[in-house]
């Protein structure tokens, strides 16, 4: 055979089209992204209309500072003119009050998902994520070379998507404590009172934002085929060398399973290693046979 010719039957090429992310997971991903833009943006309208103590920091209630010292408020008078904030809190509040409702159903369904398929443990953190974590910023601040081994998400993946979660519910409840603090008081005050449920409440939007950035910066580092993934649910896999169909053909329940049979299966040759040279008697023995 020669080496130009196919590879034999029963082996696969050395790419491959897997499967990575559900399409339950595409689905609420993609409608979260826009109805927590809104969130935010309503929040904005709301907190440009608020000033604690009374009109002493118009607009700028909260900021980042140690003691009487204050590095800065939030935010600049640039930055409400871009939004056209000023005097729109009452659409900022009739914003808020009705995107939040599908907010929340769609992260409580993303929480049930994750319950229910088993993929909460493709997110939760390990014992070696924290150490990972490191690890992988390092290697992303070009400290640190190679990436420690993963599965389908990472050491510092696992941490902050498993953080956004949590999160979520601590938007919600905060946002519920301040939006009703007289008929759930049992909930405003589990939270420190009526004005550190605001707090809280305006720093998850902070880390909300921070993430994002984080987030966008990351997809657009990882590569179209990471971000097709989420997409399609596909992602294109090379391997160096092609691996036996029945390697991923046993496991079909999940792609992470048919991932990692692929990536473990034992290289094979595609071609047939060329012919042995004749030895000195073989030789020998054909002149001897022609001569004859």
């Amino acid at each position: 055979m020669s080496p130009e010719a196919d590879p034999p039957e029963g082996e696969l090429p050395t790419v491959v089209l897997a499967l990575k992310h559900p399409r339950a997971i595409r689905w609420m991903h993609w409608i979260n992204f826009p109805l927590l833009t809104l969130m935010i943006w309503s929040g904005l309208l709301i907190y440009w209309g608020d000033s604690i103590p009374p009109y002493q920091h118009a607009h700028q209630v909260y900021r980042v500072g140690i003691g009487s010292w204050t590095l800065f408020r939030f935010f600049p008078d640039w930055f409400w003119k871009l939004l056209s904030a000023p005097y729109q809190i009452t659409t900022g509040l009739a914003w808020h009050f009705l995107i939040m409702w599908f907010f929340a159903l769609n992260g409580i369904a993303y929480a049930i998902y994750l319950a229910v398929s088993g993929e909460w443990r493709t997110l939760w953190p390990q014992k070696r994520s924290f150490r990972d974590a490191i690890d992988v910023t390092l290697a992303d601040l070009h400290l640190r070379k190679g990436l420690p081994p993963q599965s389908k998400y990472n050491g510092a993946q696992r941490i902050a998507y498993t953080a956004i979660v949590l999160m979520g519910a601590g938007s919600l409840m905060t946002g519920l404590a301040i939006y009703k603090p007289a008929q759930t008081h049992w909930l405003t005050t589990l939270l420190g009172g009526y004005e550190t449920a605001r707090w809280e409440h305006f720093w998850l939007t902070i880390f909300f934002c921070l993430f994002f950035v984080l987030h966008v910066v990351q997809v657009a580092m990882a590569g179209w085929n990471n971000f097709r993934s989420m997409i399609s649910g596909y992602e294109i896999q090379r391997h160096e060398v092609a691996m036996p169909i029945e390697s991923v053909s046993a496991q079909q329940a999940t792609s992470e399973v048919e991932t990692q049979l692929v990536a473990a299966a034992s290289p094979v040759e595609v071609f047939p290693p060329p012919e042995e040279a004749p030895t000195k008697e073989a030789v020998g023995e054909g002149a001897a046979h022609e001569s004859a």
